[in-house]
């Protein structure tokens, strides 16, 4: 397995280079199929009273999907340590749900005859939520260099559409390691997210609406 390493205002030592490339060998361990481990390093410097800290982003590329861990403290050493742990807990995650599938089939099951889902929670997204998004409710700091200081952060990322199964976004998600999802159903062609529960357990939240408001409106 290949590493690549890149620094953005910080400068990568020799030293970090022989770190990165002995948490290496744990993930590759852990993903023989592995390609190339991208590792990025960001310095920030905060202008409004919080401490400087490096933000360590890991990026698995193989074969299958690509596996992401991101982790941020005061010394790059700490947040590569970190970013390295949640990486190779997601692939464990991933592992033992595969090993648990083959052993307990479980989860959602799609019925050709019907078309019905079984085995997994479908209800609407909250009404108050998408309204409090779409009206400014809720505040959203797109730089924390320029914005004063607020408790609540929320970061926008964006990413192209794809779509898939609910059972190969459950999949990602896990490799992803987040608590959700978001993607568009191949069976249905709605925007949808699945999202953790407990132990092995899913739930998807799907956005139904045939049209946007002011269409709705206008006929």
């Amino acid at each position: 397995m290949d590493t690549s390493i890149v620094g953005v205002g910080v400068g990568i030592t020799d030293r970090f280079r022989t770190v990165v490339e002995e948490k290496a060998a744990r993930i590759e361990h852990l993903c023989p199929r592995a390609q190339v481990l991208e590792v990025k390093v960001t310095h920030r410097a905060y202008h409004n009273g919080r401490m400087e800290d490096d933000t360590v982003e890991l990026t698995l590329v193989n074969k299958g999907p690509v596996v992401r861990a991101e982790a941020a403290d005061a010394d790059k050493f700490a947040a590569l340590d970190l970013a390295v742990d949640k990486m190779t807990e997601q692939l464990r995650r991933a592992k033992e749900k595969r090993v648990d599938s083959r052993n307990h089939p479980r989860g959602p099951k799609f019925e050709k005859g019907t078309g019905a889902l079984e085995g997994i929670d479908v209800q609407p997204a909250s009404a108050d939520a998408i309204h409090a998004v779409a009206t400014g409710d809720i505040p959203v700091l797109r730089s924390v260099d320029d914005e004063p200081y607020t408790p609540v952060v929320i970061r926008t990322k964006q990413f192209d559409a794809e779509w898939m199964t609910v059972e190969e976004a459950v999949d990602r998600m896990e490799l992803v390691g987040h608590d959700f999802f978001l993607f568009i159903d191949a069976r249905t062609d709605h925007p949808s997210v699945v999202y953790r529960r407990k132990g092995w357990d899913y739930g998807v939240i799907s956005l139904t609406a045939a049209a946007p408001p002011a269409a709705r409106a206008a006929s």
